[in-house]
């Protein structure tokens, strides 16, 4: 399972036992979006190959309000 802790410059990743962090410069530029427009689906596709993606996605910018 993997664990996403939104903040307002990055988001902190525990992945199969293994933490690091993925600043917004990163994101954004993976994205190509703006960091308060990213959903948590986007970020975990990010992470992980094929991730088990449910419920509806949510904005950074509603995660972080």
């Amino acid at each position: 399972m993997t664990v996403l802790s939104f903040d307002d410059k990055g988001v902190d990743v525990e992945y199969e036992g293994t933490q690091f962090r993925l600043d917004k410069d990163l994101i954004e530029d993976a994205t190509e979006k703006a960091y308060p427009d990213v959903t948590d689906h986007e970020v975990l596709k990010i992470v992980e190959k094929n991730p088990n993606l449910s419920g509806e996605p949510r904005r950074v910018k509603d995660i972080l309000h």
